[in-house]
């Protein structure tokens, strides 16, 4: 499983439950890299989607913990038991988690690969990416050329869990 996400430089994600900037460059590299493969989200994210349904092009698999939610077009789980039992089916491979903040946080430790645009800026925010230059286990492995939108500069990274946890 991988992560995706752009993050300014206190690994914040979003305020108000609306992410920071949108970036171009940054919107177009996250399609490219999740078109045909499967997205994990939780409700709230889905909520800040246009019209506040699933991308198309992908397979969205949404986490709520109301039984009585669902969306048409995705997938809707109640728990990571219930998303461990279909990553096991479909394979975890071409698996990218998207948010929110509460869905990274749980997701985190069986992510192997992790997607991070680095905006250099600081914004008023709530909700934070952990941040993964202080966890032990996670070593940045790519770092793109400095890209510009505006007067904000951002660079693509890659980085490698040595330490992912299996998914059981």
């Amino acid at each position: 499983m991988n992560v995706i996400a752009a993050v300014d430089n206190h690994w914040a994600i979003g305020s108000k439950g609306g992410l920071l900037v949108r970036i171009p460059l940054d919107q177009k590299t996250f399609r490219e890299t999740t078109m045909g493969k499967t997205i994990v989200l939780g409700r709230k994210t889905l909520s800040t989607f246009p019209n506040g349904l699933p991308l198309q092009g992908r397979k969205n698999v949404i986490l709520s913990r109301n039984p009585d939610y669902k969306v048409k077009g995705a997938t809707v789980l109640h728990s990571k038991e219930e998303l461990f039992a279909l990553l096991k089916e479909i394979g975890e491979e071409d698996v990218f988690v998207i948010g929110g903040g509460t869905v990274y946080e749980m997701l985190l430790p069986y992510c192997r690969l992790a997607y991070i645009t680095k905006i250099d800026y600081h914004y008023a925010a709530d909700t934070f990416f952990p941040d993964l230059d202080q966890m032990e286990n996670w070593k940045q492995v790519e770092e793109g050329e400095e890209q510009t939108y505006f007067d904000l500069e951002f660079t693509f990274c890659k980085y490698e869990n040595q330490a992912s946890l299996p998914i059981e």
